[in-house]
């Protein structure tokens, strides 16, 4: 064979194109195509992504062959070829366009012209570019005289000497090899890999082939790259045809070997049997970290509990300081613009324009108060006194509704800067689990808070059971969520307490839990609104019991003064929970005495008058012709300062004293009416509910006793009464401890029973219920007698001793049916009267 050098020699000017083409000169005075001029050269020549004639092959004649070039184009972008109206050819024209024409080696396309000797005895006939492979292919005719693995070493030696490093990545250079099979061009979405798999098939049909072993693998594919290691298939694999997967330590040795040795036949005396062995290499997808991957797939009893473990440690290390911050800031009102002297001078000078009625009319409603606080100044300066005690300040503030007791602890305490009030009412009004965590978060200020997690961490404990057979204790009841509410809520008032600790105070070496027992001044207030609200609801006690808990640990360890506010009279069951070895203090509150209640009507009409637009200024005897009604509608409509306000809105309205009560009677009967007596899913029963009330309308009050020996409070009579007191119907007083007597709920009740009495057709229909369901008793009554009767009767002979009895239950059905007589009389006059009256 003739050598290349001898060609070269003889052939200086044998080029790619005519010599004519050249326009500049290199600088080791070897001649180079330009770039443009190739680049049209490349344009006639070059295929498509998928081969020539979209055949997916690149077809070779006996004196042509195939070189693939890599590091052509970034193996990063192959994602750009999934795009609409994006394939390798609009890529490699994007590539010339954003390229700058002043660099050559930013060129794909002078990348190619650089890469082969100008001098090379060899004919471009076409280009077919791989993007998704970073490379091209290069086909070309050269004499037959020379080989084609000399015109490689000739290629690789020059790439040496010259080395081209591409704009993408300089680290690396461009490299060059023959094509020595039959490379398949596909333009499937299949991405490169650093693992091949190499399949051995036979070269026909009827033939067999060879597995090759890895010192064979090795030896063909090494030149490639580096190999890091090569795995045949089992032995006992029945998995055909047989394959082998090596795998390359860079993704751009795999390109190569594949585009380089796809469809090569290795003959039988290289190791591919009698008839030979044709490779078919493909992409293998290697999963990084498979093996961690497989462990924990395989070990979800040691898995899941960690992630769980690991997640809320990450929730306690990372949320919790910005939860106890956001108490701190609700707390300290720290985003209030109410706080702030700037928005303060703003609003009073907007007050004296056109927001003067709205700060007025607050202004009056705060004068017709004054009178209230003049009255229960003892129990104002009583609770500022237990505040500045170090002894434990559990207190709690019981009364009706409409008492004013919130507004009597914040009067009290409105010169404390730090309080923090929690309404029970909206957290045991929500509904689902999800908003009642949301409505305890949002009374402390407890933000971010993902009640969401809560279904969601339940769904995970769900398909645990069903993996590993236990929960992971990942989800968390609203019982747990509370208690982490309390818990960070706890923190924030410690945090308030301490930062009034200063380094020159004469206790400074005390410490913080001496020091906080040493100055109860400046411990925070926690005022706990409406505690026990709806307390007889399913999940109520659970809620009540977990904040009772919280609240006496606060006190225990001198955290913060905590008030409770409620309207039960039981509350010394639920609290006693919390603390059963201590006794907490308690203050009642009660309606106003009739010259109070007077006092306050008059101050709210007063302050109401100063603040009109009239320009006569009209004292407290002019004001109205008909104030002398006042003595006579306090006394019915007693002294709660929720009907107070509204008896002195309506007479500021126009309204007479006696017309105002006479509406808020009528409005309270209809209250009652339907809260007590039209509602049959409660507790109590609609007939016992009317007994009180009519019983109450005659008598006023009641004997706790003598009301239970009553034929409808003969079954759970005392529970019913209970159940009455707590929806505040009647009030239950009580001497040494135990129930005396009962009183209507309101005084203004008292008022709306009367009238309820006095409607003759509700009066009969609400009879006629109770008649017969006392005829029903006395009939069971009998039917019980008959039947003991009957089994008495059926003893042989009538036995001495069982006479007594005998005549006993003949008394018994006797009197039995004296009363179903006065009743059946009873029901049929008033059956009559709501036949005649509607």
């Amino acid at each position: 064979m003739i050598s290349l050098r001898s060609v070269l020699r003889q052939h200086p000017r044998r080029m790619l194109v005519p010599q004519k083409q050249y326009l500049h000169t290199r600088p080791d005075h070897r001649p180079r195509l330009s770039a443009p001029s190739f680049a049209s050269a490349i344009r006639r020549r070059s295929s498509s992504d998928s081969g020539e004639d979209e055949t997916g092959h690149i077809n070779t004649a006996p004196n042509e062959g195939i070189i693939f070039l890599d590091h052509i184009f970034p193996l990063k972008l192959q994602w750009l070829t999934r795009l609409p109206f994006i394939d390798g050819s609009s890529l490699v024209s994007a590539y010339k366009r954003l390229n700058s024409p002043n660099v050559a080696l930013a060129d794909p396309t002078g990348i190619v012209s650089r890469a082969l000797p100008s001098n090379l005895p060899i004919k471009i006939t076409s280009i077919i570019p791989r993007v998704r492979e970073g490379g091209a292919f290069i086909k070309f005719q050269h004499d037959g005289s020379i080989a084609a693995e000399e015109l490689e070493g000739t290629v690789k030696a020059y790439l040496k000497e010259k080395p081209i490093k591409p704009w993408f990545n300089p680290l690396r250079q461009v490299r060059a090899f023959l094509v020595r099979g039959k490379p398949w061009i596909e333009d499937l979405y299949r991405l490169p890999s650093s693992r091949v798999k190499v399949e051995f098939l036979p070269t026909s049909p009827e033939a067999s082939a060879a597995e090759l072993t890895q010192e064979t693998l090795y030896s063909l594919f090494r030149r490639y790259g580096t190999i890091l290691e090569m795995v045949s298939q089992p032995s006992d694999s029945k998995i055909a045809p047989r394959f082998a997967y090596i795998d390359y330590s860079r993704m751009r040795y795999s390109t190569m070997a594949k585009n380089c040795m796809h469809g090569f036949v290795l003959v039988e005396e290289a190791g591919g049997g009698k008839s030979g062995t044709l490779l078919k290499i493909s992409y293998e997808p290697k999963v990084k970290g498979k093996w961690f991957r497989d462990w924990l797939t395989s070990h979800p009893r040691i898995v899941i509990p960690v992630m769980a473990a690991l997640i809320a440690g990450l929730s306690v290390s990372i949320f919790d300081p910005i939860r106890t911050w956001s108490i701190k800031i609700h707390i300290l009102h720290g985003l209030h613009l109410e706080n702030n002297k700037y928005y303060q001078w703003i609003r009073k000078q907007l007050s004296r324009g056109y927001d003067y009625i709205r700060f007025n009319h607050k202004k009056a409603e705060d004068d017709g108060l004054n009178a209230i606080w003049e009255d229960r100044h003892s129990q104002m300066e009583q609770l500022k006194t237990w505040m500045s005690e170090s002894l434990d300040t559990f207190i709690v503030v019981q009364g009706p509704r409409g008492a004013g007791k919130k507004q009597l602890v914040e009067q009290a305490l409105k010169s404390e800067p730090h309080k923090l009030v929690i309404d029970c009412k909206k957290i045991q009004e929500a509904r689902g689990d999800s908003k009642t965590i949301n409505a305890a978060a949002a009374e402390v200020g407890y933000r971010p808070v993902f009640s969401w997690m809560n279904s969601f961490s339940s769904m995970i404990d769900l398909a645990a059971m069903g993996t590993i057979g236990t929960k992971t204790g990942f989800s968390e009841t609203v019982e747990n969520q509370l208690v982490k509410i309390w818990t960070n809520t706890s923190s924030a008032l410690r945090s308030i307490a301490l930062s009034c600790r200063k380094k020159d105070d004469r206790d400074a070496d005390l410490q913080d839990d001496e020091w906080l027992e040493a100055h109860p001044e400046h411990r925070p207030i926690v005022i706990v609104d409406n505690f026990l609200h709806k307390s007889t609801e399913t999940g109520a006690d659970m809620v009540y019991d977990k904040l009772a808990e919280w609240a006496a640990n606060a006190v225990t360890h001198n955290i913060a003064h905590v008030i409770f506010l409620t309207t039960d009279v039981s509350f010394s069951k639920s609290l006693s929970k919390a603390l059963p070895d201590r006794v907490f203090r308690q203050m009642s509150l009660g309606d106003c005495s009739p010259e109070i209640a007077k006092k306050v009507v008059i101050r709210h009409l007063e302050a109401g008058a100063a603040n009109s637009d009239k320009e006569e200024e009209l004292t407290s005897s002019k004001l109205r012709n008909d104030l002398d009604e006042l003595d006579g509608v306090i006394q019915v409509l007693g002294g709660r300062l929720t009907d107070l306000e509204f008896l002195a809105r309506r007479i500021q309205a126009g309204e007479s004293p006696g017309r105002a009560v006479k509406q808020i009677i009528e409005q309270s009967a209809s209250e009652i009416l339907k809260m007590y007596l039209l509602d049959a899913e409660k507790s109590w029963s609609p007939q016992q509910a009317w007994t009180l009330i009519k019983e109450l309308a005659e008598n006023e009050e009641l004997k706790y006793n003598e009301l239970l020996l009553n034929d409808m409070f003969s079954k759970n009579g005392e529970q019913s009464l209970q159940t009455l007191e707590q929806a505040e119907l009647i009030s239950i007083t009580s001497v040494n401890g135990r129930p005396n007597k009962i009183k209507p709920g309101k005084p203004v009740y008292l008022s709306a029973f009367q009238y309820l009495t006095e409607d003759e057709v509700l009066h009969s229909r609400l009879d006629l219920s109770i008649f017969k369901m006392l005829a029903a008793g006395e009939n069971s009554t009998i039917q019980s007698c008959e039947e003991e009767l009957q089994k008495l009767a059926e003893l042989p002979g009538t036995p001495a001793q069982m006479k007594p009895r005998i005549k006993y239950l003949l008394d018994k059905a006797a009197a039995s049916q004296e009363k179903i007589v006065n009743y059946e009389a009873k029901i049929g006059r008033l059956k009559k009267i709501l036949s005649e009256k509607y």
